[in-house]
């Protein structure tokens, strides 16, 4: 990482990644409940659910080099309606 890295960016990249991860098995577990779409069992579902985590931590690494600094984000300060100039 650079030194546009910090402690704060990969606390970030680590909540966006859990809560991927916890919201892809919800999924997975709720489709497979109420459809007959989805038939997996919890453990091929917790299996499935670390595809989008794993995409969620690629993400998170090419945000800290491209956005707002200290963050995950892909937003450029400029841009992010959340940051105060």
């Amino acid at each position: 990482m650079t030194e546009k890295s910090t402690p704060g960016a990969l606390a970030d990249v680590a909540e966006r990644t859990a809560l991927t991860y916890v919201e892809a098995l919800l999924g997975l577990l709720l489709a497979g409940a109420t459809t007959d779409i989805v038939d997996l069992s919890f453990l091929q579902s917790a299996a499935v659910a670390a595809i989008p985590a794993a995409l969620t931590v690629v993400k998170g690494a090419i945000g800290t080099r491209l956005g707002q600094v200290g963050t995950a984000s892909w937003l450029p300060a400029k841009s992010d309606p959340t940051i105060r100039l």
